[in-house]
């Protein structure tokens, strides 16, 4: 996970052209017993959440009570069906994104915006940690206009207290959600599967506001 020091966006001409066929996706969850794949539930709903190595960023997920699946994969670049390898390359675009599958009636989509600032530090712009390049860029992808209310929302909030502990400016980019791709297998729970396999994942200690700007307020 060290050592990609791509920290200048690709443009979408010099992208790598990836493929047609999508990367294969296992049927269920391994911790959750849910599938990964749509069609999901009626009733639940999808948050996406980009915020370094996707390893730990996954498990702060799907222990978060009222998440129903989670998964990781790539979003937010130009190239598709990426490999893992095209993406650490930095010639994709992507970033390092976990899919939450989420019930509202159990968890709010404000719970799931501070479990995301409050799991990395927003203001490393390419980079998390020793982790460095595009592809951990922090990144908010929207899948609704009352989530995109929401996200700036949240962000705004804890941009104030960051700037009350001296941090700079946060980085996180939040946008409307592309296509998203799902990521191979050996990366989907990999933290289950391997206890003692490497988390870039750390927060600032900086605890965010829930619900400060609700989307029906």
């Amino acid at each position: 996970m060290f050592g990609f020091a791509k920290t200048k966006m690709v443009s979408p001409d010099k992208a790598l052209p990836g493929r047609s066929q999508a990367i294969p996706v296992p049927e269920r969850h391994v911790v959750l017993d849910t599938p990964l794949a749509p069609p999901y539930p009626a009733g639940t709903e999808i948050a996406e959440f980009a915020l370094g190595c996707f390893w730990g960023a996954e498990r702060k997920f799907w222990e978060t009570p009222g998440v129903y699946s989670t998964s990781v994969g790539y979003e937010g670049g130009h190239t598709p069906n990426p490999t893992y390898e095209e993406v650490c390359s930095g010639l994709t675009g992507h970033t390092e994104t976990v899919r939450v599958v989420y019930d509202p009636a159990k968890v709010s989509y404000a719970d799931l915006l501070k479990v995301f600032w409050e799991s990395h530090d927003p203001t490393q712009g390419m980079r998390q940690g020793n982790d460095v390049g595009t592809q951990y860029r922090s990144a908010i992808f929207t899948h609704s206009a009352a989530q995109a209310k929401e996200a700036d929302a949240s962000r705004a909030a804890y941009q104030k207290v960051l700037d009350g502990a001296g941090y700079g400016p946060v980085t996180t980019e939040i946008t409307e959600a592309p296509e998203f791709y799902f990521a191979e297998d050996y990366h989907q729970q990999y933290l289950y599967k391997n206890p003692g396999g490497y988390c870039g994942i750390g927060g600032t200690g900086l605890s965010c506001p829930v619900g400060v700007a609700r989307a029906d307020g």
